[in-house]
């Protein structure tokens, strides 16, 4: 059995997954991770777990084989839970979650999971191993100083930048729940006395050709190409764009998969944008970033591609 990691507003990546394995007789369980709560039974001793679903369907953990770890949400509560006993439903319920995590770690996944939150917690790491392994990074300060960040627009930047905030991640592509990356000059930059109350990313605002979007799955890449070279974010307004194949020049695609090996990760989907000066500037990666678009647009086989990776690590790792 392959375990899906998932949540319940997931869909379309994880059912063309589905029915892949269905198609090979593989067996498989969704795990949405936002109800991993009390509308199932749980039980987790020192070596094993059961879980139990609202169908009455249990799964063991001794019959699963690999983890697909494709999106994780926070444990949600009940509606009717009193508020001022929320924090310890979610605590409780996600301390559970990681111990259940935990006696599957020594099968395959993608991608393991402490790997996986070394590098997406932490991006100035991911443009260290990125310029370390020859990428092009913009120019990056991370700062609550208003004085430094003024300086840094100055010398760093002509007068204009790309600020965005670290930790906010978008729930889907159509940029809804995502506060979106904006471009800081002149004529808004008094509002960098704010920063204080939320440290932010700054970069050099760079003259795109286009944006990139590439799945990286154990050294084969998957790149789409968007045609915005305007706005500093494709998801925000979408309007007029579209989606055709890219081809990564050939020391782009190995210094993206010695940077990956460093990271040690099996899988992520890579940002980058082609300036107008024909350089390829890396931007970040998301081990859990969305690839549906370029499966749907393109003809990308992703998801068959990931359910091939697992039960190929399957074979290696039961030999």
């Amino acid at each position: 059995m392959i375990l899906c990691i998932t949540h319940s507003q997931d869909f379309y990546t994880v059912d063309l997954f589905f029915e892949y394995l269905s198609s090979k007789n593989i067996s498989f369980y969704r795990l949405n991770s936002d109800q991993l709560n009390h509308s199932q039974k749980i039980n987790v001793s020192p070596n094993s777990f059961t879980i139990t679903d609202l169908n009455g369907n249990t799964i063991y953990s001794k019959d699963i084989k690999a983890v697909w770890h494709r999106k994780a949400w926070r444990v949600k509560p009940p509606e009717y839970l009193d508020e001022s006993f929320s924090d310890i439903f979610i605590s409780e319920y996600e301390t559970l979650k990681t111990n259940l995590f935990s006696l599957l770690e020594h099968l395959p996944w993608i991608n393991p999971l402490e790997n996986e939150k070394k590098i997406d917690a932490n991006k100035m790491l991911q443009l260290s191993i990125a310029e370390k392994n020859g990428l092009k990074i913009p120019e990056t300060l991370f700062s609550n100083d208003e004085v430094q960040i003024r300086n840094f627009l100055n010398e760093k930047c002509n007068g204009k930048a790309v600020a965005k905030l670290h930790g906010v991640l978008s729930k889907n592509m159509s940029g809804e729940n995502m506060v979106s990356t904006m471009i800081i000059g002149q004529s808004n930059i008094e509002n960098l006395s704010d920063v204080i109350y939320s440290p932010m990313i700054f970069q050099p605002y760079i003259e795109k050709e286009y944006e990139l979007r590439i799945v990286y799955l154990d050294g084969e890449f998957f790149a789409g190409k968007i045609n915005n070279s305007e706005n500093t974010d494709w998801r925000v307004t979408q309007e007029n764009y579209f989606w055709s194949v890219d081809h990564l020049p050939q020391d782009i695609e190995m210094n993206l998969t010695s940077m990956m090996k460093e990271m040690e990760l099996y899988f992520g989907a890579i940002d980058m944008i082609k300036s107008t000066d024909g350089a390829y500037y890396f931007l970040e990666v998301n081990p859990q970033g969305e690839w549906g678009m370029l499966q749907k647009e393109l003809g990308f086989p992703v998801a068959e591609r990931i359910a091939d990776h697992l039960l190929k690590r399957i074979e290696d790792h039961e030999e």
